[in-house]
């Protein structure tokens, strides 16, 4: 049953279900990484994570600041912003240390949260993990999409756009905030109220700081060398989760290990087991 929590200042939605080691799950679908993802997107629709995997492990999903039903704040956005928002989802549910599940965009989200809270991560499961040039290139050009419109339109109308989608990955016009505004009142008034300018800049500097090279999103080739958590990949095989981004980060991260099967052979079945053989590998490890 959904429940809702302020964290770090933002009314964030949260699920829990199942009982033994935390398992603290961070949605795929880029921008639009809200529970419900993990219900209708994928591989995962079919598998069911948060019923199946309930099991095994304590199960935490949550909607990410700025995503699902969860509310947000109108500032530079950061792969550190979102770990630091999830840690304190877990401070907040009294949880000191977790294993972490990313998918998608998700695994920029979690190799942040490993790289800034390792005492809380006990292990990474990383679910094609995005990068290289081909991503980058989409998302400067979701980003570049938006910030056309928005200069073009005006913020009146980006607002509109929003409440109507709330889906900025699937949508452009409606912007990263998209969500926020959708469910919040309070910061549509704001959002719409707004110097343009000073927004478009600030669109232009998250695009730039989230999406810098062709590397594995989330952290730097540093930071993954420096990272001594046990770390379980399942890559993925196309543009946005190229194949190229898993062996990066089996290359630089200390302590990793990749599973060799290839999409489409990665049934539900076989990714739900690798969760569980990972998941408590890593409890067992760290």
């Amino acid at each position: 049953m959904a429940e809702f929590a302020t964290v770090d200042g933002i009314r964030t939605q949260y699920e829990i279900s199942g009982s033994g080691p935390p398992l603290l799950l961070m949605a795929p679908s880029a921008f639009d990484a809200s529970i419900s993802r993990w219900r209708m997107a994928g591989v995962w629709k079919e598998m069911r994570p948060l019923e199946t995997l309930a099991g095994h492990f304590q199960v935490i999903a949550y909607d990410r600041r700025e995503a699902g039903l969860s509310h947000g704040r109108l500032e530079q956005l950061t792969w550190e912003g979102y770990a630091r928002h999830a840690r304190e989802l877990l401070n907040h549910l009294g949880i000191q240390s977790a294993l972490v599940l990313g998918g998608c965009m998700g695994c920029s989200v979690a190799l942040a949260f490993g790289s800034a809270y390792p005492q809380a991560c006990r292990g990474l499961l990383l679910h094609w993990p995005v990068g290289g040039y081909r991503w980058m290139q989409k998302a400067h050009g979701i980003f570049d999409a938006h910030i056309a419109f928005a200069r073009e339109q005006g913020l009146t109308a980006v607002a509109g756009r929003a409440a109507s989608s709330g889906m900025f990955w699937n949508d452009p016009q409606s912007g990263p905030w998209s969500a926020a505004i959708a469910n919040d009142p309070a910061f549509r008034a704001a959002f719409v109220e707004q110097d343009l300018n000073s927004y478009l800049a600030l669109v232009d500097k998250i695009k730039h700081r989230l999406f810098a090279d062709t590397m594995p999103s989330g952290v730097s080739g540093r930071q993954l060398l420096e990272m001594q958590i046990p770390a379980y990949i399942m890559p993925g095989n196309d543009p946005s989760h190229s194949l190229s981004s898993a062996h990066a980060l089996r290359e630089l991260l200390p302590r990793v290990q990749m599973a060799e099967v290839l999409p489409p052979a990665q049934t539900p079945d076989l990714v739900r087991q690798w969760i569980i053989d990972s998941g408590k590998a890593a409890w067992n490890a760290a």
